[in-house]
């Protein structure tokens, strides 16, 4: 007998009429949509009153630490996070103990992800053991499912190992690679960006220019060989000038950034203490301004949360002893929604773009990010735009309390996800 979900009454993005529909899903995939209350009788009752009903969204920057770091996180309470977030798909970081850099680790991480709240994909290493020395087997990974190669934590300072695994993106359609674009001579030892804040606490700075510089290398790499290139939570003015000048050469080259370097700056790290710090470091006024530019004329590709949990007790120490790093996978909706939806400064349509459709392009997730039309996978996040709350730590489904976002208002919540056509959150519960 075939399953049948209602989601009632609710502003699809996408449909130009403005009118609030029905949307029945039969075996995960929209079977029809309808005036409001035309389908009510037809199957199991979603209330989306007063919501939006837009695509699930896409974050292809997650740290859920399986393997070997499950005390801060795992693919479970990562993903239960993720869905209460409306995020419908995470692409995991393979930098894990043991890195995931060969098909028996894909194989053993995507199983574990079947069971979860949404679809989990996982990255593959460039390098064996993100050691920077040898290359990985880019067909045989492939072969298992990955499409997104990177170091990620670490950057591929050997221009001719980047330059190969560039080479094997042009040949295996769909595959990117991904670099985490910092030059490792110039930030060896920085704790937080160079300049006002780190000379006032008299740390040693990681310079915005090492970012340029890598960045600029693997330009000119992916213009070289025509590999497809990603740019991984880009933090600079720098950096977006030159990807910005790559896209109109038409070099086959993305971009990513996250909500914390579009709003936090390096004033914020004395704020929030080890939980402001993370890598890439926060940047400067100059930077977030440049980089709000990018997510309006193209230059950036997706928003991606970077969620990377670290436990209490490594967070708790000095900032120069911590690791890098904070969450943001359950936040991403509604800090994005109040920043810059609620006072008008970006559309519904581009917000959906950003956290959905085009994430969904870049990681190659062909049954995420797609329109709401009849005959498209069941992928939904039902957004309420009138619900305002503030994050608090005993309310978050992570294992770690590394949140920038605790106690900030936030206009939006997510009311509802459907992941495959599963109903996974129902009035902001976890089923």
């Amino acid at each position: 007998m075939s399953e049948s979900l209602v989601i009632s009454g609710g502003m699809l993005a996408g449909h130009a009429d403005g009118q609030p529909l029905d949307l029945m899903i039969v075996d995960g995939v929209i079977a029809e949509i309808g005036p409001e209350g035309s389908l009510v009788s037809e199957g199991q009752f979603v209330d989306a009153t007063e919501a939006l009903v837009m695509p699930g969204f896409v974050d292809i920057q997650v740290h859920f630490r399986t393997p070997g770091g499950e005390d801060s996180e795992d693919i479970a309470s990562g993903a239960a996070g993720a869905a209460l977030g409306g995020v419908t798909a995470c692409v995991m970081m393979p930098n894990t103990v043991p890195t995931i850099d060969n098909p028996t680790l894909v194989n053993e991480v995507l199983a574990m992800g079947r069971s979860s709240h949404c679809d989990i994909y996982t990255s593959a290493a460039i390098t064996q053991a993100r050691e920077g020395e040898r290359l990985v087997d880019f067909d045989s990974l492939y072969a298992a499912g990955v499409r997104i190669f990177t170091d990620d934590g670490t950057v591929v300072d050997d221009a001719s190992l980047m330059r190969e695994a560039l080479l094997a993106s042009a040949r295996l359609p769909g595959c990117v690679i991904s670099q985490h674009a910092e030059e490792s001579g110039m930030v060896d030892g920085g704790v937080i960006n160079e300049g006002v804040v780190s000379a006032r606490l008299g740390l040693k700075g990681r310079p915005r220019e090492a970012e340029a510089v890598i960045v600029d290398r693997d330009i000119q790499l992916a213009a070289e060989t025509n590999g497809r290139y990603h740019v991984l939570h880009m933090s600079t003015s720098l950096a977006a000038d030159l990807v910005r000048e790559a896209k109109a050469s038409g070099i086959r080259v993305t971009a990513e950034v996250t909500p914390q370097h579009l709003i936090l700056t390096e004033e914020d790290v004395e704020r929030l203490g080890t939980s402001g710090k993370m890598n890439p470091p926060l940047r400067t006024d100059t930077d977030v301004e440049a980089l709000r530019s990018c997510i309006f004329d193209g230059t950036v590709d997706a928003i991606a949360t970077d969620h990377a949990p670290h436990s209490r007790e490594s967070k708790n120490v000095s900032l120069s002893a911590a690791p890098p790093g904070m969450l943001g996978v359950e936040t991403m909706a509604s800090v994005i929604w109040t920043e810059f939806v609620a006072p008008g400064l970006m559309t519904l349509d581009r917000f959906v773009a950003l956290l959905s459709t085009q994430p969904a392009n870049v990681a190659g997730l062909v049954s995420q990010g797609q329109p709401l039309e009849v005959g498209k996978t069941a992928n939904i996040a039902v957004f309420d735009p009138q619900d305002e709350w503030t994050p608090d730590q005993s309310s978050l489904q992570s294992k770690s309390a590394n949140n920038p976002w605790i106690g900030k208002k936030l206009a939006g919540r997510v009311r509802h996800t459907i992941c495959r056509g599963k109903l996974v959150v129902a009035d902001r519960t976890l089923l």
